[in-house]
């Protein structure tokens, strides 16, 4: 399951795991204009783990999702 909320600056994205044990805490993509965040709680450390990507490095793994083993260089 997942939601699509619009904020002001940014769409956010919450992926729900569902399905059997063991689950995994939800994953939360904040879409800004500039960048893209990936957010997922730590129960092990009681903190927000936090990756922050550019929107050609969301572009790159969306492509890659799809592709053969192999190196790719993305058109500029």
């Amino acid at each position: 399951m997942f939601t699509i909320e619009h904020e002001f600056d940014a769409t956010v994205i919450t992926l729900v795991d569902e399905g059997g044990s063991p689950l995994q805490e939800d994953v939360i993509l904040n879409a800004f204009a500039s960048q893209i965040t990936i957010e997922q709680w730590d129960s092990k450390t009681d903190e927000v783990r936090r990756i922050t990507l550019s929107p050609n490095q969301l572009r790159d793994l969306a492509a890659a999702l799809n592709l053969p083993e192999g190196t790719y260089h993305s058109a500029p």
